[in-house]
């Protein structure tokens, strides 16, 4: 970096970009594991599901809320050296990151609906949803606030996430329109023959 500038990337794209692998892994382990009837049979199995798919979003969802909020009370102004990841660029690293675990997650879905069908991966497409709500709720607070927030890439660890974790020392903050990321980390609308 220049003059002591820093890699940032997008808290709410770095949450956002795990929502979508951990969804389609859950769907895809969810519909796999409903063909076998299983140990508790299919009805038992997809009801019991749903119960996770509920219980896993809601802690997902509102897990460490209480440090995002911290860390983003205390958010510094980004430095004029700081580089700001693109969003493709953050995503991109976290699928790579996270890719082996990924496909455990897939493996053990599917094996552990031979005992109870389609609960492991509603289990997990739970968890994507969480994921999706909490960038959502990124994105929420980021319009209220008139700032983005950003993290540091090197303290994002060696798989690209943990954007509340241990070594998350400080947010860094931005204007609404910096970044090419909406607020929640979604895909910034450009507005044709503007």
């Amino acid at each position: 970096m220049v003059r002591g500038g820093q890699g940032l990337a997008r808290v709410a794209v770095v949450v956002r970009a795990a929502a979508g692998p951990w969804w389609w892994c859950g769907v895809f382990a969810a519909g796999v594991g409903v063909l076998p009837p299983g140990v508790t049979g299919r009805r038992i199995g997809v009801l019991a599901g749903a119960a996770l798919f509920i219980v896993a979003a809601a802690v997902v969802a509102y897990a460490r809320r209480g440090r995002y909020v911290a860390l983003a009370r205390g958010a510094a102004r980004a430095g004029r050296h700081d580089v700001l990841q693109d969003r493709a660029v953050t995503v991109r690293n976290w699928r790579r990151g996270n890719r082996w675990w990924l496909l455990l997650a897939l493996t053990i879905g599917i094996a552990a609906s031979f005992a109870v069908p389609a609960a492991p991966g509603m289990l997990i497409a739970g968890c994507g949803a969480g994921l999706r709500w909490k960038a959502a709720w990124l994105g929420r607070r980021e319009r209220g606030e008139g700032e983005l927030l950003w993290v540091r890439v090197d303290w994002l660890g060696r798989y690209g996430g943990a954007p509340a974790g241990k070594s998350v020392k400080g947010y860094r903050g931005t204007g609404i329109a910096a970044g090419d990321a909406a607020p929640g980390g979604s895909r910034r609308r450009t507005t044709a023959g503007v």
